[in-house]
């Protein structure tokens, strides 16, 4: 199966999903992904600007009533009054706040640089723990209330989501390994201009903090990220403690989280507040100029390393190349001639393995806007549950997973039947047996223990 080249970017990575796990999954039916697939909406007719005034984007929030359907029900436009709904007014306010900064500091009109209309969508599934861009929708949970708050509450997540729609209408960066982190970390950088932009302030004043509020009061934490200091941002006994790293010294090998995107995007992140406190003035008027014009200048391919997109944001930096550069070399990115390298190989769709009986089943799931991986397995001889071995065939044996591109902020599932090769599906395109089988082993039924009668 082929998918349009679109990415899709959730919020939480997957190392906060071991710990906190929204107890609804997305959907991930068949009829599901034909919908996204097939879904389209016509811009609805607007005056024309009057001459020499470029018109604000056209924007909808939808309310998609503790479902899965997209986009919902139209709840917001543009130009309308307040609802009174929260999720909803904070997701206007914080779009139309979004698409003024990119369109004022920028220059740049909607995520496509053509005035698109923004479609969002609150009150996604119930509980629901993430925010993601698919390719045509942001879309935001409203947190399951114990862990996480709903995540229309920090702007900057909202930006965040935006940002990654603008990375993929212009470099497109591969959302794997060092592309994959380069696309996180440039979605943070203009969620915090956003956030400084919105309290007045310039870089030097700036907390860099990314999703402050996203966690309840229970939870020991400042933010999800920290761009001044990866790797501080929260430490709790249930959540664990911010594994983020910020020096290409403890950059992080590991297949899970699309190869570290959320782990080595800390890297970046630091290079991109080190710059703009250097620069000085504002973040989106110094690095954060200087990083879209990289963005955007065509010397950043899909599968840019941290070295290829220091180089070019040190080209685009003018008078300010110095600071620039030396702002890379103080995380361990020396910035060369490696404007035309990539990191990035083509995926390897894995081979199903070979039908057998019995075995171990094993399941893991990572991504997520906070990036954490949770894993689960069973051993199907000790379960008394045909059902099981028949979804396991259906969705492990019988599958050779998705060549689709993760998408940015997205779940991503992994399938392993003993020694086999393990099968990887993107949420978005998971098959109903998939759904099924990942949903019985990772949430057995808490009263008898059994894989089987779990109701998502």
């Amino acid at each position: 199966m082929t998918t349009p080249r679109a990415t899709r970017c959730t919020f939480i990575p997957p190392w906060l999903v071991e710990r906190v796990d929204g107890p609804e999954r997305a959907a991930r039916d068949d009829e599901l992904r034909r919908e996204r697939a097939l879904r389209g909406r016509a811009p609805r007719p607007a005056p024309p600007p009057a001459e020499g005034v470029v018109a604000a984007p056209d924007w909808t929030v939808h309310d998609a009533e503790s479902r899965t359907t997209l986009p919902g029900t139209p709840a917001r436009s543009a130009g309308e009054p307040e609802t009174g709904d929260v999720a909803v007014d904070e997701a206007a306010t914080g779009i139309e706040a979004t698409l003024q900064m990119f369109l004022d500091d920028l220059g740049r009109d909607s995520h496509d640089g053509e005035g698109a209309p923004v479609s969002l969508t609150v009150h996604y599934g119930s509980r629901y723990n993430n925010a993601f861009w698919d390719g045509t929708q942001l879309v935001f949970g409203d947190g399951d209330g114990r862990v996480f708050e709903r995540f229309t509450k920090p702007v900057d997540v909202l930006a965040h989501e935006f940002s990654h729609a603008v990375i993929e209408h212009t470099a497109d960066l591969v959302y794997r390994g060092q592309p994959g982190a380069l696309n996180e970390s440039v979605a943070d950088a203009f969620a915090s201009c956003l956030k400084q932009r919105l309290l007045g302030q310039d870089a030097g004043e700036g907390d860099w903090l990314i999703g402050e509020g996203i966690f309840t009061a229970s939870v020991q934490a400042r933010a999800l990220r920290d761009m001044a200091a990866p790797g501080t941002a929260y430490d709790d006994p249930e959540v664990g403690a911010d594994p983020q790293v910020g020096h290409m010294d403890d950059y992080v090998e590991t297949t899970a989280d699309n190869g570290g995107v959320h782990l080595n995007s800390g890297i970046p992140n630091k290079a991109f507040q080190l710059a703009a406190v250097a620069i000085g003035g504002t973040s989106i008027s110094g690095a954060g100029r200087i990083w879209y014009d990289a963005l955007v200048g065509g010397d950043v391919p899909s599968g840019a390393s941290f070295a290829t997109f220091a180089a070019a944001t040190v080209a685009a930096a003018g008078d300010h190349a110095d600071a620039v550069r030396d702002a890379w070399a103080q995380v361990g990115v020396e910035v060369d001639a490696a404007a035309g390298e990539t990191d990035q190989q083509s995926p390897q769709v894995p081979q199903p393995p070979s039908p057998q009986p019995g075995g171990r089943v094993r399941v893991e799931r990572s991504g997520g806007f906070a990036g954490r991986t949770e894993t689960a397995e069973v051993d199907l001889g000790q379960v008394d549950d045909p059902d099981l071995g028949r979804l396991v065939t259906e969705a492990v044996l019988a599958s050779a997973g998705s060549d689709g591109p993760p998408r940015p902020d997205m779940f991503v599932y992994t399938f392993t039947v003993d020694d086999g090769d393990p099968v990887r599906v993107p949420e978005h395109l998971l098959t109903a047996s998939q759904a099924e089988l990942a949903q019985r082993i990772l949430r057995p039924d808490p009263t008898t223990g059994s894989t089987s009668g779990w109701d998502a």
